[in-house]
């Protein structure tokens, strides 16, 4: 493929030297420029993509108007719809930087964008099918707005609707909302009233019943009426608080409830808005949309035989997208994902992982903005919705005449900061970077709520700590005054030392587990780390046991990643390397004699112990067959089932020479039923 670059400075509004931008671009197969690209330098471009026969198009560009421009131009000159990809040369470069440094950061953002073109996830979509059953919890200006598309059951929730106009196609439920369950297409809501079907409507109760207490459309009695007025109806109908019912729905507008979930769900919305109209119409009937996540069960560190193994996928999810059918499962639901990336920065094991952008992309992505010796290089992963917007609008405000700057930090956009995960911030400063910062939307994210990487900042700055390489991490959250971002990110910036870490590094393994162990190794072989164990990591784990074990086969038999073995000689070993700190071993365990931490000891790697890969965690002894001479059972093991249950087997093998106890599972048979004694 041919790519072909295009820098513009906007009619001069961009400070930069064209030439000297061009001159550092080096990724692609040609770089050509022009004061106004979008005007009079499209016959330029027109003229370019046929000289060098472009398949591919990356333009300096930001207004959509120059976007529309530039995307016509190359379908004229016959190129894909979606072969043109844009970077951001002004608002995020030359309105808020310094002119060389500005120079610099476009560059390597064309660069970027040209590796990351080519680690590009295929387009794959997924299907739901659905109904157009609208619930709608006691807003009748909302249940008028979409009747004509939808089929609205509108749920009184304690309100009277006597007098008001309702459509005929709009069914009226009385009763309050106590529960909803489900998720898009399959929601089920558990509904509270105080009159049951029985109900003819006559109105005794709404001319008798105390003030406030009953409803007349519909007919519904509070939970908390006084009963003493109840004979009036003529069918026994009232009972407050006492008749529940089941209300099924495609999907649920509940306005101001709680949205179960921290990001939402697909389907349920909390707020009764314009934009919600026009998601309740978008989902009717069903939804195709594009695949997030790909998913590798196999590799999955869940749980075995009924015992529970790694959460973090659950724990993460923001959207109620990730369940646990069984104890020792979990279960992906693609059509509520919602592409934050919460699971996968959070899964050890690369069970889950997101489709675009990979990790790989993003990993090549880094590694190429790293790369010049122009610029500091200071990594910053910018959520792709609020944060996003807030520093175009800074770069706005400064191209109008505001004094707004800061430090030309290494943009690498993500769809949202749940997407980085101690992988990727390990991963920066291997390949060179002398910092990284986290940039979300802080308060206002739609997923994971305020500021919801700390912990992980904490987490990854101890590590960095540990390896000598000081704190190196932080995350920030870009407000509408610009002033506090601004300050943050220059003391971040002016308070890092130069990196002790070339450039150059380039990541083979992009699963969580194998990526922090392969840069933690990058890293070490430029710095002295401080201790053995690398706290703050939670994808690696270390295993220690006590003398408590029996050596029963439990653990090496649950661990996912064989990161446990027993061998014949009573040995329990443990390979630190393929351990993910899912914890099943120390669950799972009958005696509770392991126990499961996080964190990189550097002293178990196979580098710090002549290539070998497993420690012995704890020596016991097995018994060997008396009759086959086979290792069947530790010695510990075989003495704890005899003391229980030694008692009940007495004598059942009068004619052996020895107890049954000592003889493997293979010959016991033959002692009890085959007559051989021996």
């Amino acid at each position: 493929m041919n790519v072909g670059a295009f820098v513009c400075s906007c009619g001069g509004s961009c400070d930069i030297d064209l030439e000297a931008t061009r001159e550092g671009v080096d990724g692609v197969d040609v770089v050509a420029s022009s004061e106004l690209l979008c005007q009079s330098g499209l016959d330029g471009m027109a003229h370019v993509i046929e000289e060098y026969d472009i398949d591919q198009v990356i333009a300096t560009a930001t207004s959509d108007s120059c976007k529309r421009r530039i995307r016509a131009q190359t379908a004229d000159s016959g190129l894909h719809p979606d072969a043109t990809a844009f970077v951001d040369h002004r608002e995020g470069a030359a309105w808020v930087h310094e002119p060389e440094a500005a120079q610099s950061k476009i560059s390597r953002l064309i660069d970027a964008a040209n590796v990351g073109l080519e680690h590009e996830a295929v387009s794959r979509t997924v299907s739901h099918e659905a109904g157009d059953h609208v619930a709608v919890v006691g807003d009748l200006e909302f249940a008028r707005t979409i009747a004509d598309d939808a089929d609205v059951t509108l749920i009184a929730e304690g309100r009277d609707f006597a007098g008001e106009e309702i459509p005929e196609s709009v069914t009226l439920q009385r009763g309050r909302v106590i529960g909803v369950d489900g998720s898009y297409a399959e929601f089920h809501l558990t509904v509270q009233a105080g009159v049951t079907d029985d109900c003819i409507d006559c109105m005794k109760c709404v001319e008798e019943g105390p003030e406030g207490a009953v409803t007349a459309r519909p007919v519904d009695v509070a939970p908390v009426a006084d009963g003493g007025w109840t004979d009036c109806c003529p069918t026994d109908a009232i009972e407050p608080g006492e008749v529940t019912m089941t209300v099924e729905a495609d999907q649920v507008v509940h306005p101001g409830s709680d949205r179960a979930t921290r990001g939402g769900r697909v389907g349920y919305y909390t707020v009764a808005d314009a934009g919600t109209v026009a998601a309740v119409e978008h989902h009717l009937g069903g939804i195709e949309k594009p695949q997030f996540l790909d998913i590798d069960m196999e590799i999955c560190a869940a749980g075995a035989s009924s015992q529970e193994g790694c959460t973090e996928c659950t724990d993460a999810c923001p959207h109620d997208a990730v369940g646990r059918p069984t104890v020792d499962s979990v279960e992906f639901d693609p059509v509520a994902c919602q592409n934050c990336g919460a699971c996968t920065s959070a899964c050890p094991t690369g069970a889950v992982q997101l489709r675009e952008p990979s990790n790989e992309r993003l990993a090549r992505e880094v590694e190429t903005l790293v790369a010049d010796d122009g610029l500091d290089p200071v990594v910053a992963f910018v959520c792709s919705e609020t944060a996003a917007e807030r520093l175009r609008e800074y770069g706005r405000r400064a191209g109008a005449g505001e004094d707004i700057s800061y430090p030309p930090v290494l943009p690498v956009r993500v769809n949202c900061t749940d997407t980085v995960g101690e992988g990727h911030l390990l991963h920066a400063l291997a390949a060179g970077a002398e910092g990284v910062a986290i940039v979300g939307c802080g308060d206002a994210c739609l997923h994971s709520g305020p500021d919801p990487k700390a912990e992980l900042v904490e987490r990854v700055n101890r590590a960095t700590r540990d390896l000598g390489l000081g704190e190196r991490v932080t995350f920030l959250a870009p407000e509408r005054d610009p002033s506090g971002f601004t300050e943050s990110l220059t003391a971040f910036a002016d308070g890092l030392d130069a990196s002790p870490i070339p450039v150059g590094h380039e990541a083979e393994a992009f699963t969580t587990h194998a990526w922090v162990i392969e840069s933690v190794r990058a890293i070490g072989e430029h710095v002295t780390p401080e201790r053995d164990v690398i706290r703050g990591i939670e994808s690696v784990g270390r295993v220690s046991v006590t003398e408590a074990c029996n050596l029963t086969p439990t653990c090496s038999t649950l661990c996912p990643t064989d990161a446990l073995r027993r061998t014949g000689e009573g040995e329990l070993q443990f390979n630190h390397s393929e351990c993910v700190n899912c914890g099943v071993c120390e669950d799972g365990c009958p005696e509770t004699a392991i126990e499961v931490d996080g964190g990189l000891d550097l002293s178990l790697l196979p580098e710090a112990n002549d290539g070998e890969a497993w420690t012995t965690v704890h020596e016991g002894e097995m018994l060997e067959c008396v009759r086959c001479g086979k290792p069947f059972a530790s010695k510990a093991t075989t003495e704890k089932i005899q003391s229980e249950v030694g008692d009940l087997v007495e004598g059942i093998a009068p004619d052996g020479n020895h107890s049954i106890f000592e003889y493997c599972g293979d010959c016991r048979p033959r002692l009890l039923f085959g007559g051989d004694t021996r």
